[in-house]
């Protein structure tokens, strides 16, 4: 298993509505939003039934149009987003021939969670597992950007069958899971959550990320980075999350780095 680290470089800008038709399960205020990739891929996201213990998840994700014969690449996203993080790099990927899904993690993105599983890392491993297991069904290429890189390393760690190589972008693996967070009392974590859905605390976020944006583009941006939580669930799969630990994957990535190192392969 290869491991690949790059730096993310920030997508281009588009913008532009045009009519799409979405899926029913998505909150309506994706009809809002103007940015013409991010109403494509939004177009195309799926629920598949995926097995979770007693509980059978409508998740969500992107399908590849056409199935190739070699790895398929599976893009992650990063902490508290969604497949739609994507919006500029699957078509790219698509047309390059690749067989590219990008998927949900359990407790964000699109799926239908009105029966909450726990959203601890044990769950969300699993849910992924599960849907490989399901549908995608070949070793991947797994790519995973900030906290999906941590995902990434948790699940090729412990499913080492699934996962062909590792691409990570800007990883934020080192972080000891949530650390003090994890002991707040559960309403300081609730009203927590509430401030990381709001509109001014992810706007900042998009000021920072991408500098010298038009105010058009980035107020748009800002709808699209927090549809997801449009959902009523959303903030209990969060706090759940948040009071769980979160991901410590620091054992994880030395056992990635001697198993490279042993394969010379690094």
């Amino acid at each position: 298993m290869a491991v690949l680290t790059l730096s993310a470089v920030p997508p281009p800008i588009a913008a532009g509505a045009r009519a799409d038709a979405f899926p029913p399960f998505l909150p309506k205020q994706v009809e809002n939003i103007k940015d013409s990739y991010a109403r494509k891929l939004a177009s195309r996201i799926e629920r598949l039934p995926v097995n979770l213990s007693d509980n059978c998840i409508m998740s969500s994700c992107v399908k590849p149009l056409v199935k190739g014969e070699t790895n398929p690449v599976v893009l992650l996203h990063g902490f508290d987003s969604s497949c739609l993080e994507w919006r500029y790099t699957y078509p790219l990927l698509e047309d390059a021939g690749l067989e590219t899904w990008a998927v949900d993690i359990l407790g964000w993105g699109f799926s239908d969670l009105e029966q909450l599983p726990a959203c601890n890392v044990a769950n969300k491993r699993n849910h992924f597992y599960q849907l490989w297991k399901s549908y995608i069904k070949k070793p991947m290429i797994l790519v995973g950007p900030s906290l999906g890189a941590a995902i990434a390393i948790d699940f090729a760690v412990i499913h080492p069958e699934a996962v062909e190589k590792l691409v990570l972008i800007d990883a934020s693996v080192y972080a000891e899971g949530t650390g003090d967070m994890a002991n707040l009392p559960r309403a300081i974590a609730y009203a927590g959550v509430s401030i990381l859905k709001s509109f001014p605390l992810r706007f900042w976020v998009n000021v920072l990320a991408f500098r010298g944006l038009p105010l058009s583009t980035n107020l748009d941006w800002t709808n699209v980075g927090r549809l997801h939580c449009r959902y009523p669930w959303w903030e209990d799969a969060s706090v759940d999350f948040m009071l769980s630990g979160g991901y410590n994957v620091t054992e994880q990535i030395n056992q990635v780095c001697r198993s490279t190192h042993r394969m010379g392969r690094g």
